[in-house]
């Protein structure tokens, strides 16, 4: 079961950044946050209605309030990082968030093994080559590689704080209900006081409503990979969980590839897989 979920995952979460990512390309990356996260409020509180979710309200859910807070600044970032592109590079070098769950491992008494010693090296190594050749003279390719990091950083905050807010099915609705409203309010603010300093917060033909069935899917298959992953964590080990959810970069490339025909340089490619590498053994170890 555990495999089962992490691998829903890992699909789930390589579907929605190729999608948000696309998206930001035409449409600015906090609309598109806030408009995908507001849909998958609403169908959350169905679902959290349907179940009596409600009833599993404790002090637990201050971990969805903190993932609520996290996720749109990942989200935000990644999403600029990915309209900066390639995709190919960028969502390889985010799967090193799955270092925060690891080290909160650390934290509570667990001692790095020689995988996960090793893990670090080849996933600083790849973060190294990832830039390319670009990387000492673009601006926007630095850009793109501190924003991955950053969002790097968010979503593994955000898979250890949603792995502690429920314990049950119906309390994990309500958990990811909590986490998605946060995020709506974050990331609503963030959107207008952008707004009032003058960057539009729609793109120059309007609001682009031929893209909602696409905002509607990034938001709800990010929520659902949210889901699965928690689910995963709570039936078996989590450093097989984080392993098999972190494969989800190969999912992004793999569309990248197939539907944009993104071309990366040979250093480029090297540099990406080795931080999936380096992701790998450092969950693995």
């Amino acid at each position: 079961m555990t495999a089962l979920f992490a691998l829903a995952t890992s699909l789930l979460w390589g579907l929605a950044d190729f999608g948000g990512g696309l998206l930001t390309r035409r449409t600015p990356a906090l609309t598109v946050v806030v408009v995908s996260q507001s849909i998958a409020v609403v169908v959350l509180g169905a679902v959290v209605v349907a179940t009596g979710g409600w009833r599993e309200a404790g002090p637990q859910l201050w971990f969805a309030v903190a993932a609520g807070l996290v996720g749109p600044v990942a989200m935000l970032a990644f999403y600029k990082a990915l309209a900066l592109g390639p995709m190919g590079v960028v969502s390889p070098l985010g799967s090193i968030g799955v270092a925060v769950p690891v080290g909160v491992g650390l934290v509570l008494g667990e001692r790095p093994g020689l995988l996960q010693l090793v893990g670090i090296l080849v996933a600083v190594a790849g973060v190294c080559l990832a830039g390319g050749p670009q990387f000492r003279g673009a601006p926007v390719q630095r850009q793109a590689i501190a924003l991955t990091l950053l969002a790097a950083f968010g979503f593994g905050a955000v898979m250890a704080l949603i792995a502690e807010a429920s314990t049950t099915l119906t309390g994990l609705f309500l958990a990811l209900f909590v986490q998605r409203v946060t995020n709506v309010t974050a990331g609503g603010l963030a959107l207008l006081v952008s707004v009032r300093r003058g960057s539009p917060a729609l793109p120059a033909d309007g609001f682009p409503w031929r893209s909602l069935p696409a905002l509607a899917f990034v938001g709800l298959a990010d929520v659902a990979a949210n889901g699965t992953y928690s689910i995963a964590a709570q039936h078996g080990p989590v450093t097989v969980a984080a392993v098999l959810a972190s494969l989800y970069p190969v999912v992004t490339a793999v569309a990248a590839r197939g539907l944009l025909r993104e071309r990366l340089r040979a250093v480029q490619a090297a540099g990406a897989g080795l931080a999936l590498v380096g992701t790998v053994l450092l969950a693995s170890g």
